[in-house]
């Protein structure tokens, strides 16, 4: 079905349009257009932002009319349809072909691309090439303002000036003043299957009714006018045989029926309906007068200010059985509240149910930060508890917010249905979010509600909640995303050595605020709440930045393990005496991916590894790292600084930190990073980017060009372009450090597991038989295996028949030391070769 609409709300993600009726749909991002679909899939491919790629609020602006078609109808849980639409012009114009085409036509259309000489339009005709001249545009983009060109995807209310080759070539016009003169005349030939929503018309009327009136169009086109939709001002006076100019609002498929209407903002192509002033929106009305009452769909009621008002069947009475339809004789007066706008009907929607006219809240607009808010418990997922505030506008309690302490089984704790008091940590409505916390702490203190910056004024106290505790002490968050540093000599009155086991994630804390910097975004803060806020000198070098300047990259240091985790290794820096905390990745652990992993097997907690160089501070801890490779080239100065040193042709050393499958991310000492594209990945050809290199991996890359203006760098990692000359020596160097961190996890085994130490690759063992499998393989057993499963292949069993019990000689293949296997052979011309 074919309907025009008006945009309501424009988000990164759809279009709201109010269509007529009363009714809403949405255009998600996808549905804009086939070349702003396809510049969306390429930003998603190439992982980066697209220069062409306009967001959806810089081309699209609430009250702008728009052709849609219905792709489909869906049903939430709780019963409610939701419209799915699209502008797409090559579904809109699906029923026009290139022979249809004619001078005088209005139609939609959608940017293809910006061309010299003006802009290639895809109007949804196959065959059809549309061409925009930037005369023809220039007076629309003024009156716009929203950049000096149009955007691809943009979509635009095309007028046909020209039509040249039976209809292979058309010339357009988007003047808005030739848009709106243009009225769609019998000689533009006209079918029932592309008729479009958004023509204007000259129309005769030929039935008045009391639901609207019945007219013809076009000549042979009838179309039927409701009530909601004749001029308000003209509503009596309509008379069979009388002119009057239509617009189209909608055609039907199936039914093949059209409507129209005759209100005076839609009587030009283009226009725009009158908007609802805001503070409108919600408000409680004592005495609203009906005007008429139609029993199949509702009342239309006048309101204080003279505006026309519609009330849907359902809202006009609690249940079906307490409606009584003699209270809504015209001139009766009821309280209602203005529950909605429906732009493309240019009417209030109002409701007179009880509970809606009492809501505290009708749309997230209604909601502030620091709002105490009553919920009901709709669901409880692992991220957190999903809360219904009131109809259409739900929010989230994260799992960190659902008590003062962390809640191991929340769901002993609150039950779907349950009513629950929130207090409103962040309000986003444009992207109708909401963020609340069920903290007793928070939901009942009467200390200010700190939501923004400006407002964190010296020697104010609050409440706050912890979000992260470490050795130089913590940070705590407040309402709307703002928070701030609690230095370690502010933690107590009392000297606190490890913060992290005084104060948890999650705690709420009463806080005083020494120093707000509103522009950079920073807050120092304080727990002795006794204590004055200091003399500004006093605050001018954080911990943080005191942090920096002990450890500049490069700087090689000496930790020991505090704590293995799933993905590297927490440590602490020896020669500190504040014992700052540390993160070694365990990628970053060696030049080698498979050694990596073996040393962080190995690895335990209070062990120290020496010459660990600081790479990074970014996100929460310092970034150490122990690649050799890496530490050699920030000590000879073969590296850069800034985007500003790079120059093509230079060799860099640096890891991979992301392989895609058009090419492969590398990150270098100081944070620059550059992209080997899929071509200059490899000597050999690519077909997978997987096969040839993997995260973490140390690499030495030629910088092939660089891109100034959108500061971009690509690498090539061939190895035939990335050799410094003495590759012999380099290879020999880098078997060196191989060997070297081997022997190193060696004598790392050896007290874990010594008896792995005694299994080495080509040495001869005397084992046990301890099983024959059924696939011919055998299990050995011995003193020396203890621990360890020892296995013969069938092909390594030779010709010899083995029985369990039986000693044998074996020769040894290969030792893995993550998973304690070892593989042995009993071919006698392995165990005849000379040792």
């Amino acid at each position: 079905m074919l309907l025009l609409g008006c945009i309501k709300e424009v988000s990164d993600y759809e279009l709201a349009i109010s269509l007529p009726n009363g009714l809403s749909g949405f255009v998600p991002v996808t549905q804009i257009s086939d070349a702003y679909s396809k510049l969306l899939t390429k930003q998603v491919a190439q992982g980066e932002l697209l220069e062409e790629l306009n967001s959806l609020p810089d081309m699209f602006s609430p009250g702008t009319l728009v052709r849609c078609i219905v792709t489909s109808i869906e049903k939430s849980d709780d019963g409610r349809r939701s419209i799915k639409l699209s502008i797409d012009p090559k579904k809109v114009n699906k029923g026009l072909n290139s022979t249809a085409l004619a001078a005088g036509m209005l139609l939609s259309g959608s940017v293809l691309s910006v061309e010299d000489h003006g802009y290639l339009i895809d109007i949804g005709v196959t065959g059809t090439h549309a061409f925009l001249p930037h005369q023809k545009a220039k007076n629309y983009i003024k009156a716009v303002k929203k950049g000096p060109d149009l955007k691809i995807g943009q979509n635009l209310n095309c007028l046909i000036v020209e039509v040249k080759n039976e209809g292979r070539v058309v010339s357009l016009s988007i003047d808005r003043s030739e848009v709106a003169a243009s009225i769609a005349t019998e000689r533009q030939n006209w079918a029932l299957s592309n008729l479009l929503p958004g023509l204007v018309v000259k129309a005769r009327v030929q039935k008045v009714a009391p639901l609207g009136m019945k007219v013809a169009f076009l000549s042979y086109f009838t179309g039927i006018v409701d009530f909601m939709h004749m001029d308000p001002e003209k509503s009596m006076s309509y008379s069979p045989d009388q002119v009057v100019k239509a617009c189209v609002l909608s055609v039907h498929p199936t039914s093949r029926a059209v409507r129209l209407t005759l209100r005076p903002p839609f009587l030009h192509a283009g226009g725009a309906p009158r908007q609802l002033p805001g503070q409108r929106m919600g408000a409680v009305l004592e005495e609203a007068t009906v005007k008429a009452f139609y029993k199949q769909f509702g009342a239309v009621f006048e309101l204080d200010d003279g505006t026309l008002a519609f009330a849907r069947l359902k809202h006009l009475s609690k249940t079906r059985k307490s409606f009584k339809p003699g209270a809504f004789k015209e001139g009766c007066k009821h309280k209602c509240r203005i529950i909605d706008y429906s732009l493309m009907d240019e009417m209030c929607i109002v409701s007179l149910k009880h509970q809606i006219i009492e809501a505290q809240f009708l749309q997230y607009q209604d909601i502030h930060t620091g709002d105490v808010v009553q919920g009901k418990v709709l669901s409880l997922k692992p991220i957190g508890m999903q809360v219904k505030v009131a109809d259409g506008i739900r929010g989230l309690v994260p799992s960190l917010h659902l008590s003062d302490v962390i809640l191991k089984q929340p769901e002993k704790k609150y039950s779907i249905g349950d009513e629950v008091k929130c207090r409103v940590l962040e309000c986003n409505p444009g992207g109708k979010k909401l963020i609340l916390t069920l903290k007793k702490s928070l939901v009942q203190s009467k200390l200010p509600v700190l939501s923004n910056y400006e407002d964190a004024k010296p020697g104010l106290i609050t409440h706050g909640f912890v979000v992260c505790a470490r050795e130089f002490g913590c940070i705590v968050k407040f309402y709307n995303d703002v928070k701030g540093l609690v230095p370690k000599n502010e933690l107590g009155s009392e000297p606190i050595s490890c913060p992290e086991k005084v104060f948890y994630e999650g705690q709420v804390l009463k806080v005083m605020v020494l120093k707000c910097e509103p522009q950079q975004e920073r807050l120092l803060l304080s727990f002795r709440l006794s204590s004055k806020p200091g003399p500004e000198d006093k605050w001018k070098c954080t911990p943080e930045e005191k942090q920096e300047v002990k450890y500049q990259i490069g700087k090689i240091v000496d930790v020991k393990i505090l704590k293995k985790r799933d993905n590297g290794l927490e440590v602490s820096i020896l020669e500190d005496e504040d014992n700052v905390v540390a993160w070694i990745p365990t990628l970053h652990l060696s030049d080698f991916v498979a050694t990596s992993k073996l040393l962080w097997h190995c690895l335990r907690e209070g062990d120290v590894l020496p010459r660990v160089m600081y790479l990074s501070d970014k996100g929460e801890h310092i970034i150490l790292s122990r690649k050799s490779a890496v530490i050699s080239a920030v000590q000879e100065e073969q590296v850069v600084r800034s985007f500003s040193e790079i120059q093509p042709g230079m060799l860099l050393t640096g890891y991979v930190r992301n392989v895609m499958p058009f090419g492969v991310f590398v990150e270098f000492p100081f944070g620059v990073t550059g992209l080997a594209p899929k071509m200059s990945m490899s000597d050999k050809f690519v077909t997978d980017t997987k096969d040839h290199f993997v995260v973490g991996q140390t690499v030495i890359a030629k910088v092939m060009s660089i891109d100034e203006e959108k500061q971009r760098v690509l690498l090539s990692l061939k190895v035939s372009e990335c050799s410094s000359g003495d590759s012999a020596a380099e290879s020999f160097a880098l078997l060196n450090q191989y060997f070297k961190e081997l022997k190193e996890i060696r004598d790392l085994l050896r007290r874990g597991k010594p008896s792995i130490c005694e299994f080495v690759p080509g040495k001869r063992v005397h084992l046990v038989v301890q099983d024959v499998r059924e696939d011919g393989s055998a299990l050995f057993s011995g003193s020396s295996a203890t621990g360890l499963t020892v296995t013969a292949t069938h092909y390594h069993l030779g010709d010899k028949n083995i029985a369990p019990g039986e000693k044998r000689k074996t020769f040894v293949l290969h030792v893995d030391a993550l998973t304690s296997e070892v593989y042995v052979s009993l071919r006698e011309e392995l165990l005849k070769q000379r040792p």
